[in-house]
């Protein structure tokens, strides 16, 4: 097991450093034909208040977004607050759905991260990519925020991970 990083994990941006109250923020898509987890981590500044971000999962059978649709998580595990201070995450449950909204983070900076399983997909359908939303957060001040994909757990062990951003 002892193996760089590189070697067991996919790294693939998300959502580059953007001001969240920009627009409408869609990641790109990415494939998990080749690993059988994503780890979705979204990654901001303190913003203000009201300007919560509403984290949207979906789902499509190819790196284009072919027949997007909801992916519904039940977990999503975060740290809000001054990241200097925060040592361990917060497990949160919810019902089924794919979105999430955090109603104390505009105001501060916050990581939060959504583990999917390749399964958790419709395989049965084709559904083999994912893709993490971040809707305009507001128009009552910046708040900067980022999102990586990281895709673990591969399906088959080489130097040279599969790429994510390909069918």
């Amino acid at each position: 097991m002892n193996k760089h990083i590189l070697e067991k994990t996919q790294i693939v941006a998300a959502i580059i450093p953007v001001d969240t109250q920009s627009g409408a923020n869609n990641g790109d898509w990415v494939s998990l034909k080749g690993y059988g987890r994503c780890a979705i981590v979204f990654y901001k500044a303190a913003g203000v208040a009201g300007d919560d971000p509403v984290f949207t999962l979906r789902q499509a059978t190819d790196v284009s977004g072919t027949s997007a649709k909801a992916l519904d998580f039940t977990r999503i595990d975060t740290k809000v607050g001054a990241q200097t201070g925060i040592g361990q995450f917060t497990t949160n449950t919810q019902a089924a759905a794919n979105t999430y909204t955090d109603a104390v983070s505009a105001e501060a900076q916050a990581i939060m991260v959504v583990d999917i399983k390749a399964e958790d997909l419709d395989i049965d359908n084709g559904f083999d990519c994912v893709q993490i939303q971040i809707p305009d957060t507001g128009s009552a001040g910046a708040q900067l925020g980022c999102a990586l994909y990281l895709l673990h757990e591969p399906r088959h062990a080489k130097a040279t991970m599969d790429s994510a951003i390909i069918d």
